[in-house]
């Protein structure tokens, strides 16, 4: 059993699992490279979700539903995921460091999505959003690392910071005041990737964008946001 000074039984939070795969060689490499020159945990975490957020793009055409395509080696090899295999690796790299590190999820309103995107899932609820817990100093703290600072430049929205201490969760608004996003349910904690519940929760909500593998679409989401975003 692993715990901290307070007592709480952290054992579930830094083993390896099917779908975080902190024991992974390439996943314990980057996170070493990523963290090198810190100092404390602080900064390792603050380090290892910089990397994540800028370094993988944000796609939400190429889902790879499978726990192969969602595993935090298969991102890490892409270079790129949705907010949940981000988030997956996330967990994956802290745990590697001996971090201990969970997922969250939330159904969030996405009131500033690409018009391709929107047509594709027929609705602005994305249901399933996910993010990362980290504990540090003797707390879980949130962080969320799906948009790359690329992304929200172009949506004209602050990148979200994470400085180890407080939440790090999706904005309210862009630079302007526009409305952005709007949590709707929190889906809970959990010390691996429920795959099982998502894939229903997908296929329920987006029938017309999981049918028939289309969920595997091409193009780039960033370059569309210039043109389509609401304005």
């Amino acid at each position: 059993m692993i715990t901290d000074s307070h007592g709480p039984d952290l054992t579930a939070y830094v083993h390896p699992t099917d779908a975080i795969d902190c024991d992974s060689p390439a996943v314990i490499q980057f996170a070493n490279d990523t963290s090198s020159g810190s100092r404390t945990d602080i900064d390792r975490a603050v380090a290892l979700y910089h990397a994540v957020r800028d370094d993988f793009r944000y796609d939400p055409y190429r889902l790879d539903l499978t726990l192969q395509g969602m595993r935090a080696s298969s991102t890490l090899a892409k270079g790129y995921g949705f907010c949940v295999p981000k988030a997956v690796l996330l967990a994956a790299l802290a745990r590697a460091l001996h971090i201990p590190s969970r997922l969250g999820f939330a159904d969030v309103k996405n009131h500033l999505v690409t018009k391709r995107l929107l047509e594709l899932m027929q609705t602005d609820l994305f249901v399933f959003h996910g993010y990362t817990e980290l504990y540090l100093e003797g707390k879980w703290v949130k962080a969320t690392p799906a948009f790359n600072k690329s992304l929200c430049q172009r949506f004209d929205v602050e990148p979200l910071a994470f400085d180890g201490r407080n939440d790090s969760v999706l904005q309210q608004s862009d630079r302007k005041g526009n409305e952005f996003m709007q949590y709707v349910r929190d889906r809970g904690t959990f010390a691996d990737l429920p795959l099982d519940e998502l894939r229903a929760a997908f296929e329920q909500h987006y029938p017309s964008f999981m049918s028939g593998g289309n969920h595997d679409q091409t193009g780039v989401f960033e370059e569309e946001a210039p043109t389509q975003r609401e304005r």
